[in-house]
């Protein structure tokens, strides 16, 4: 397993030239490996490629730009932010979902490499949280791995989503930092054990029941003072979502439309709760932060793998298409990070490295994202037996 250490040592030769990996960083520096599952490489951090590579990807961004708009978003960008930028994070406690491996890691890694006070990893594989925490131990010693606590979940479960939460409440006092970050990637469609669509049970509704179980917790750290950061995870993919998006019922949230829409359309969602919690939450708490993020074009299993399983054709041809384009776990992590630790703005669409951008007209769609929480609560309480007209938890005071 390469230690992160390797990381550290790219970021020491690049300071000696005057350049930062995150913050001056030209769009031929990709990671050049192919993404592997095995517990051995999950963990690599950024390495250098041969000059002739970096020239020619160099050479496909720059061309790639000129015709394609918004292609820059694709690769890495000159920033005011990197992740050396985090600032010190000691007696902060965060939870990151799905944060043992891909972008998650990243956000795990770089959390602890700022001192994090504790750290709380949901996610549904064992061996991998275990791998995680061993490659910790590793690189950052045994201190840093003892701060991460591992709770096993599926975010499609709500009912043991909310139980997850009451263990977080009962372990800790105070909560900074919620990056719901875990997600189903671009797959066939399948309906979770509730009859709702996997992608919007996990991606979007697995993450509203997890933040609402934990509000207590979020509103009682930030009437102490603190400020309290809420991240989404979106995708610039939310604007290939399905035109007739209206999240007017279940039967439209169980539609086929195929799975790029389908995983588009939840990270569609993701971006409009995290408004919908700046609208109602943000405007009673003011310490209490809500962003969504777009990670960028990353090396994960669902940019090399997954795909494939959902398009077993173009799923390889797009592989190789966005090669030239797609950043490590650490580089994908810059957007996070900023929203988890540093921004003091919220209600926002954070583009790689610290952009702000406007987002598709139905991500900036009030009456949408008002709809899409509407459903998402009735949906939550017919599928667990509540009453469905109780209020939306985060509109109260």
């Amino acid at each position: 397993m390469q230690s992160f250490k390797i990381y550290r040592s790219v970021l020491a030769v690049q300071r000696s030239c005057g350049r930062s990996v995150f913050t001056k960083t030209p769009v031929s520096y990709f990671v050049s490996k192919t993404y592997s599952t095995s517990n051995t490489d999950r963990f690599q951090g950024p390495v250098f490629e041969a000059p002739i590579m970096q020239a020619a990807k160099n050479t496909i961004a720059e061309n790639l730009g000129k015709i394609v708009p918004n292609t820059h978003r694709l690769a890495p960008e000159d920033s005011q932010f990197s992740l050396e930028e985090v600032p010190d994070l000691s007696g902060k406690v965060a939870v990151v979902t799905g944060g043992s491996e891909g972008i998650g890691y990243g956000c795990t890694h770089t959390l602890l490499s700022h001192n994090i006070e504790r750290l709380f990893i949901i996610s549904m594989s064992q061996d991998i949280a275990e791998d995680a925490i061993k490659a910790i131990k590793e690189d950052m010693g045994e201190d840093k791995a003892n701060r991460v606590e591992w709770l096993q979940c599926d975010l499609s479960d709500w009912g043991a989503t909310r139980k997850t939460a009451s263990k977080i409440s009962d372990k800790t006092d105070r909560l900074d930092i919620l990056i719901n970050n875990a997600a189903r990637g671009i797959m066939t469609r399948q309906l979770s054990k509730d009859g709702v669509d996997l992608h919007m049970a996990i991606n979007h509704i697995g993450h509203v029941v997890l933040t609402s179980s934990l509000l207590p917790l979020l509103k009682s750290t930030a009437s102490n003072g603190h400020t309290v950061r809420l991240v989404q995870l979106g995708s610039n993919l939310h604007e290939s979502a399905p035109t007739e998006t209206q999240f007017a019922s279940l039967e439209e949230l169980n539609k086929d439309y195929g799975p790029q829409p389908q995983y588009a359309r939840s990270k569609l969602a993701a971006i409009l709760f995290a408004k919908y919690l700046d609208r109602h939450l943000h405007a009673r708490h003011p310490n209490i932060l809500s962003n969504a993020v777009h990670p960028g074009i990353v090396e994960t299993a669902q940019s090399a793998v997954h795909i494939h399983e959902a398009y077993p054709v173009g799923g390889y041809a797009m592989s190789v298409g966005l090669a030239p384009f797609k950043k490590t776990q650490f580089e994908g992590a810059v957007s996070a990070m900023f929203a988890a630790t540093k921004t003091e703005a919220s209600g926002e669409y954070i583009c790689p490295p610290a952009i702000v951008e406007k987002g598709s007209e139905k991500a900036n769609d009030i009456e949408l994202g008002e709809r899409l929480m509407e459903l998402t609560w009735r949906v939550v309480r017919e599928k667990m037996g509540g009453s469905v007209e109780v209020g939306c938890p985060f509109k109260e005071v």
